[in-house]
């Protein structure tokens, strides 16, 4: 497994350009600077459903957030069934698309973490030194419950 922005010829692109998409029958979708607005890259707010007992939802408090978005490849959903399988929780995603937004791994359990969460969007344009962003407080919170209990 690997990105197509560092292995072209990978036979499992986890990550791929937007345009190298496979629908659920296998069938190869094509986009280009014709297709959607911004072509291959996904720019401006998007919104995001977040999945119930999540940590991402508890952070947020809410069902669905709308973030930020510059770029080009996105996770491919043909290959995310062997990833959740594994113990990856999908618990973001854009709800027309069904693109994958946010991941984490759960707090207890086999594959527990105490604070794993990837996302797809830039938090970093939202945030401000008097008002970060969710993720951020969140993140910087749990580092400093997990040093105090050490």
């Amino acid at each position: 497994a690997h990105s197509s922005e560092f292995d072209q010829d990978s036979p499992y692109p986890v990550v791929g350009l937007i345009t190298e998409w496979q629908d659920a029958s296998g069938r190869v979708e094509t986009r280009d600077e014709n297709s959607d607005l911004g072509g291959t890259m996904r720019l401006g707010g998007q919104l995001c459903r977040l999945a119930d007992g999540t940590m991402a939802r508890a952070i947020y408090g809410r069902a669905e957030i709308l973030e930020r978005h510059r770029h080009r490849y996105e996770v491919n959903n043909t290959l995310l069934g062997g990833l959740e399988r594994c113990g990856l929780v999908v618990s973001g995603r854009a709800p027309i698309t069904d693109l994958c937004e946010i991941v984490e791994l759960p707090r207890e359990g086999s594959n527990a973490h105490p604070w794993f969460l990837g996302c797809q969007f830039h938090p970093e344009f939202t945030s401000s030194p008097r008002k970060g962003h969710p993720l951020f407080t969140s993140f910087v919170q749990a580092a400093a419950d997990r040093r105090g209990a050490e």
